[in-house]
């Protein structure tokens, strides 16, 4: 049971996981170390809800151990980059070090040995490399993010474009605000959630044409899906300048949504995180504003026809 000794390292606390919570556990007002890479605007806000906020590096192995001194649980957390595995073998060397009880770690619901994604895959040995320390682990495997919904968002002319290519696969896309709820919900109360694998899925499996509908109806703007081919969404996603190691896991983890493997649908949010899960209308009205411009990865037509 929490008490109020306790201390929680959110790794990635900057990021929309990490942020939403050291939010959740401050509003418990339970002691919270975050872990960013960088001292700026999103570090401050951070502070200012009373974290301690330390910056650090997970594949600084020096760094980590300091961050996981006198922590009780932890959420570990690490973006589609090179160096999952190192950053995984230092964290569990420093975690058990530190005596860390649980962790709670956050892979993706592609990650199998047989991924054809390098990250998917390593997502998969991180998840084994974990299990063999002695703390109380849990895996989270969300499928795609709802905030696929403004990353990869074109707005023109008064008109919305989703250009995925997705086909006609259903998936029920999950908020990081609710996944946030279930990783603070474990990280109080970890040990009943020992060696499990929770898949996390939304409200409602949608195909795209769905998620555009819906999307139109809450911005009153006309919004369309346009699917595309997994090699011009690679070439689109180099000319936005992503980089290789995040283009060559969407080039397969695309593939893996055609087979499926995104699809599915449970109630483990409401169930561990205590609330529904947040619907596609919902987040876009919370989110409004992230339409008015064009996504980070959005496929423009002139990333289309760069490709």
């Amino acid at each position: 049971m929490t008490n109020s000794t306790d201390l929680f390292l959110i790794t990635g606390a900057a990021g929309k996981t990490g942020a939403h919570t050291v939010r959740l556990l401050r509003e418990r007002s339970l002691r919270v170390r975050a872990l960013v890479h960088s001292l700026d605007g999103r570090a401050t806000r951070l502070s200012e809800q009373g974290a301690e906020v330390v910056r650090g590096d997970l594949l600084d192995f020096h760094s980590i151990s300091a961050a996981t001194a006198g922590v009780t649980a932890a959420y570990f957390n690490y973006p589609i980059s090179p160096g999952l595995i190192e950053a995984t073998v230092n964290f569990a060397q420093a975690a058990t070090e530190a005596g860390v009880h649980a962790v709670v770690n956050m892979s993706q619901i592609s990650a199998r040995r047989e991924a054809k994604s390098n990250a998917a895959r390593q997502h998969w040995i991180a998840e084994r490399l974990l299990d063999r320390t002695a703390m109380v682990t849990t895996h989270l495997r969300p499928t795609f993010f709802m905030e696929w919904s403004t990353n990869f968002w074109v707005r023109r002319d008064g008109e919305g474009i989703y250009r995925l290519p997705l086909a006609d696969v259903r998936h029920a896309p999950i908020a990081a605000v609710d996944q946030a709820k279930v990783i603070a919900a474990i990280l109080q109360h970890p040990d009943p959630h020992d060696g499990q694998v929770y898949p996390l899925f939304g409200a409602e499996e949608l195909d795209w044409h769905d998620i555009a509908a819906k999307v139109r109806d809450t911005l009153g703007v006309p919004v369309r899906y346009e699917p595309i081919e997994i090699l011009a969404f690679a070439a689109g996603l180099t000319t936005a300048g992503a980089s290789g190691h995040l283009i060559q896991h969407l080039y397969n983890v695309a593939q893996d949504y055609r087979d499926g493997i995104f699809s599915g649908i449970n109630n483990l949010v409401e169930v561990i995180g205590g609330t529904k899960p947040t619907t596609v209308e919902d987040y876009v009205a919370a989110t409004r504003a992230e339409f008015d411009t064009d996504g980070r990865l959005g496929i423009t037509d002139a990333r289309l026809h760069a490709a």
